[in-house]
């Protein structure tokens, strides 16, 4: 009955000029600014960009880390992000055939103004190159000595490594994307972290997989040994809240690891959050890839026919939000015309019609007083008069002219259709299914009769939920009929 749905729910963004001040708020970034206004002629840098070893001291002065044992190695991190993003542009030495240690020269990149005087999608810009930068890095390859890379031509032996640039990248993205999906999903861990087991064994194990086998567990351990070294180089972008694995939990190669006090404490093995920041950057890259991400407020300026097909499956909240921010763009002056287009985008016999007048009946809701004179223009539809009725009853109006027959059965089929496109909770749907059906004496000997394209799915329907035996036995005798009565 339902056509392709969206495979993530949708996202509630923070503003541009929130995530913007995020932006220029997470560490590595700041850190990068702070170099690039450091920097000047005299900075020394090689034929690759990167800062000199004699410089990274001086620079990780500049950043408040000179007492830091890692300082050089921050310093170096947030000057090829200054590089990577434009802030500071390099040139390589002016002979080519200079030897290995030329150096080249540093000017300020057009990028650094507009970290202070461009518009947040300038700034968000910006970011998501550094994001980029950073992913890359994530996915590098790990080793412990260069030196044993090189062979006697003096190239890199790539094959050494072991390492597939496009399956670590795939395998990091897969990741962040299930990260998104968890925080978005309603049995998700709303605001709270997330185990890196659990992400891992999101990786790992098949679907259908009951009990972990020895070897499914030891790649789980793998994967979060993988994703511990990757979220220690994401955190400083701001895209996540990363606590580590407990440095006591790892262990070289022959030794035991420290037994932890508290076998269920999981805090030990990784948490992970997604800060507001990352779930844009994360869309942003899904989107880049082609993937269906939606966000709450991508509706608003669309027309009511786009609005009530975007919202079919989203959650409850998740729609009365986004119809709140459509019906805002139009205004109270423009509350009974957004009625009226309302209504003429719930018509229709297609698959995804009954839906539509369902959140098109939801919508009315929110529209307020406003609405009647459209509503009461639609009375005698046949489609529309029926949830037409239920509004102006629900909001106590006068004058309002009984259904004929036909009209009460196919807005009970209609209301059971457009439930069971929604895919609601079975219990919801049970009672609403044996409450329609039990309102009227001999429902079935007449629902069969009704002019709906659903009605003998629905009618198969009531068959399957309906906890009445012989109830749903005459259900099922009255879906035969109509399929009959539609092939006759």
């Amino acid at each position: 009955m339902s056509a392709e749905r969206p495979s993530l729910p949708p996202v509630r963004l923070h503003t541009e000029a929130e995530l913007a001040r995020d932006a220029l708020a997470a560490p590595l970034l700041a850190r990068a600014a702070r170099l690039a206004r450091w920097a000047g002629p005299g900075t020394r840098v090689g034929a690759g960009g990167e800062l000199v070893d004699a410089q990274l001291p001086a620079a990780a002065e500049h950043l408040g880390l000179g007492d830091d044992e890692d300082g050089a190695a921050y310093a170096s991190e947030a000057w090829r992000l200054a590089v990577d993003t434009g802030l500071v542009d390099v040139e390589d030495p002016e002979d080519e055939a200079a030897e290995g240690d030329a150096e080249g020269t540093v000017t300020v990149g057009e990028n650094l103004a507009l970290l202070t005087s461009g518009s947040p999608q300038d700034v968000l810009a910006i970011w998501l190159d550094g994001l980029e930068a950073v992913h890359a890095d994530a996915t590098a390859p790990a080793f412990d000595d260069f030196a044993d890379l090189i062979g006697e031509d003096g190239s890199v032996d790539f094959d050494a490594l072991d390492w597939d640039p496009e399956e670590e990248a795939e395998f990091l993205d897969g990741v962040l994307g299930n990260l998104y999906l968890l925080t978005l999903s309603e049995t998700g861990p709303a605001d709270g972290p997330v185990p890196l087991p659990a992400l891992a064994a999101s990786m790992v194990v098949p679907d259908d997989m009951g009990e972990p086998t020895d070897d499914i567990l030891e790649q789980v351990s793998e994967a979060m040994m993988r994703l511990d070294d990757q979220f220690r180089v994401l955190e400083p972008i701001g895209i996540v809240e990363y606590r580590p694995v407990d440095e006591t939990l790892l262990t070289e190669e022959g030794e035991e690891a420290t037994p932890p006090a508290d076998d269920e404490d999981v805090t030990r093995y990784g948490m992970v959050k997604l800060t507001p920041l990352g779930l844009y950057g994360i869309r942003e890259r899904m989107l880049e890839a082609g993937v269906d991400a939606p966000a709450v407020g991508d509706l608003a300026d669309k027309g009511a026919d786009v609005l009530l097909d975007g919202i079919a499956y989203y959650p409850e909240e998740a729609a009365r939000t986004e119809v709140g921010l459509w019906l805002g763009r139009r205004g109270a002056e423009g509350a009974e015309a957004a009625a009226a287009d309302l209504l003429g985008a719930a018509r229709g016999a297609d698959g995804r019609a009954p839906l539509r007048r369902l959140h098109c009946q939801q919508a009315l809701a929110l529209v307020g007083p406003e609405a009647e004179p459209a509503v009461r223009a639609v009375l005698g539809d046949p489609e529309l008069g029926g949830l037409a009725r239920v509004w102006l009853a629900e909001r106590g109006a006068a004058d309002v002219p009984a259904p004929p027959e036909s009209m009460i059965f196919w807005l009970a089929v209609d209301t059971i259709a457009a439930q069971l496109d929604a895919d609601g909770d079975l219990d919801e749907l049970q009672e609403l299914v044996e409450g329609l059906s039990g309102q009227h004496s001999g429902f079935f000997d007449e629902a069969w009769r009704v002019e709906h394209p659903a009605t003998a799915e629905v009618l198969e329907a009531v068959g399957r939920l309906h906890r009445d035996r012989k109830i749903a036995k005459d259900a099922r005798k009255a879906a035969f009929k109509a399929r009959s009565r539609t092939k006759g």
